[in-house]
């Protein structure tokens, strides 16, 4: 029973150290903890007793945990789409605070869009289609990957480094963007994002479907977008305000 105890009372002294040092700013924001060897070493204790401290601070979103790669400070509050209305994300990333970065990673004519892609922006097979494909970045971090489809006739005079700062800006240039519909469902990443991404294979993420709209209800874009479990929440009731 007197070793419990002392295993209780070490436990709590390693995760309450921890949680002070981050506070003080020795561990900062999305700094990699020491390993359990080194800090089981360094407090004296068994590499249990700090995977138990560790554990706890996990659940109290003060560390999170990478497969293979060790514990982290936890980063920032999740970034909230659509507190403030229907915003890109160049501008969500400014009413945050952030740096956001975009990466184009392709942009052409698609030459085969799927009837999912035809209903959602309700035009017919003969129409002109382009997929745009991004990864956005806040402060340096990876956080989504975007599959946008746009008629061509709202991006036939750009190219692709012209979408490497706010899609919402340029379509405003020819259209008013009113509102947009979203459906979001809970997905396991696979490769492909997953290293876009920097999140293991298997790791929860969020996939949006977005439809946007004119203010006469026509279609603009719709995009398919994977976000990062661990950085987003979704508001569904998004209008379009002065940005």
């Amino acid at each position: 029973m007197e070793d419990k105890k002392v295993k209780k009372a070490k436990f709590d002294q390693v995760s309450a150290e921890i949680e002070q040092r981050i506070r003080d700013g020795i561990y900062v924001s999305a700094q990699k903890l020491p390993s359990e060897y080194d800090l089981a070493k360094e407090f004296d204790c068994s590499r249990l007793t700090v995977r138990k401290a560790i554990d706890e601070l996990i659940k109290k979103n003060i560390l999170v945990k990478r497969p293979g790669k060790g514990s982290y400070v936890m980063t920032q509050q999740k970034i909230q789409s659509g507190r403030a209305g229907l915003q890109g994300f160049t501008e969500a990333a400014r009413a945050y605070g952030k740096t956001s970065k975009t990466e184009v990673i392709s942009f052409e004519r698609f030459e085969k869009p799927s009837e999912e892609i035809l209903q959602a922006l309700q035009v017919g097979p003969e129409q002109s289609i382009y997929e745009l494909v991004r990864r956005r970045m806040l402060d340096e971090e990876p956080m989504t990957v975007e599959k946008i489809y746009l008629g061509e006739e709202y991006v036939k005079d750009f190219s692709k480094e012209d979408f490497q700062g706010s899609l919402f800006q340029l379509i405003e240039q020819q259209v008013e963007i009113a509102y947009s519909h979203q459906e979001v469902e809970a997905i396991l990443v696979e490769p492909e994002i997953s290293s876009l991404l920097d999140v293991p294979v298997g790791s929860p993420l969020l996939q949006v479907h977005s439809i946007t709209y004119a203010i006469d209800a026509t279609p603009i874009l719709y995009d398919i977008s994977f976000y990062r479990a661990d950085r987003y929440t979704f508001k569904n009731t998004l209008t379009r305000y002065n940005h």
